[in-house]
């Protein structure tokens, strides 16, 4: 079976096990845990910022980043398919109070004066303040698209000026760094904070890091204990995110040139299901609606003949490559779901 519901499915090889068996550990919450504080300083630097913070989940890190700088009944602007506001429990406002206004992106790209024509700066008793304007980086739901560079400078730029942090949930940055040549430091420095997902391209089997000045990761450490989150002997995971910092950021190129292949190959057989040029990165958005089809029916068909996808809507299918996906793979998964499209075009 060829698993392309999303790149979180990876299992860590043989190298990062043998990494994690040895890992040498310490308790963490007394941050007395080198392996640990090794990969934090490792992410901080990789990133430009000057501390980092070792969490269980992507979903964790962007609610630390975002909390430690939005008082409670304050804002965040976000697009409106967003992560954070989308897929996330509404963890933000449930254990935050953080409000939230959305932008809306019809294709997943970034348009800063879209998320700065929102910006508001209380002028009254009733109305909310913006704190943060948060950018993922790359969009998953907006189908794996980069966010501008220049729009992230101009983001940057602006909020500055008004007062406004940003944070980057950047679960799949090294897609985003690998298809652009700009680097993991470029990118984190347009931000104050960033979440690195470890556990998606990167194939390590659990956790992220939250980046920050020291400050703002010193109130995201003691937010992370409120939320039940300090860990112990957490080195022997940390050295799975060690080992995949080491050995897996680069190779994130491959995960790309899959799922632009596979794109490539459905849109020869119908160029109205995905157009291979809005797929930048290893996410690749299966629009039915011209075929007949419904995504179950879809995904049940693909499934049948040795292919798993994921189900994102009435006629919406999500295709994720990743590093258990070999170039066999990739070529087979491209013929399997190019037939589930022609034998029902």
């Amino acid at each position: 079976m060829i698993d392309l519901r999303s790149d979180t499915v990876t299992r860590p090889s043989l190298g990062m096990r043998r990494a994690m068996a040895e890992a040498e550990v310490g308790d963490d919450v007394y941050r007395e845990d080198p392996t640990v504080n090794s990969l934090e300083e490792r992410t901080a630097e990789l990133l430009g910022h000057e501390a980092g913070l070792f969490c269980p989940s992507g979903s964790m890190t962007n609610m630390l980043g975002i909390a430690a700088q939005v008082p409670r009944g304050w804002e965040v602007l976000a697009e409106s398919q967003a992560h954070i506001l989308r897929a996330e429990c509404g963890g933000h406002a449930a254990l935050a109070g953080v409000t939230s206004r959305t932008w809306v992106s019809a294709d997943g790209t970034f348009d800063a004066s879209q998320a700065l024509s929102l910006v508001s700066r209380p002028r009254g008793y009733n109305q909310v303040g913006t704190a943060v304007v948060s950018v993922e980086n790359t969009h998953n739901f907006g189908g794996g698209r980069i966010a501008d560079f220049e729009q992230l400078s101009i983001l940057r730029s602006r909020t500055r000026e008004l007062g406004v942090r940003v944070h980057v949930d950047g679960a799949r940055l090294p897609n985003a760094s690998a298809a652009t040549g700009i680097s993991l430091c470029e990118y984190g420095r347009l931000a104050d904070s960033v979440s690195l997902c470890l556990s998606k391209g990167l194939g390590a089997p659990v956790g992220s890091v939250l980046v920050g000045s020291t400050d703002l990761v010193e109130e995201a450490r003691s937010l992370r204990k409120r939320y039940g989150g300090g860990m112990r002997q957490a080195g022997i995971l940390a050295a799975a995110g060690l080992w995949a910092l080491g050995h897996n950021v680069g190779r994130v190129a491959e995960d790309n040139a899959g799922a632009s292949a596979i794109a490539h190959r459905i849109a020869e057989v119908d160029p109205t299901v995905v157009d291979p040029q809005t797929v930048e990165t290893n996410i690749v958005f299966l629009d039915l609606s011209s075929t007949g089809l419904d995504a179950e029916a879809f995904a049940a068909s693909a499934e049948a003949a040795g292919v798993r996808v994921s189900v994102m809507g009435e006629t919406s299918v999500r295709i994720v490559t990743h590093l258990d996906i070999s170039a066999d793979d990739v070529r087979r998964a491209g013929e399997v779901l190019a037939r589930c499209v022609s034998e029902n075009a």
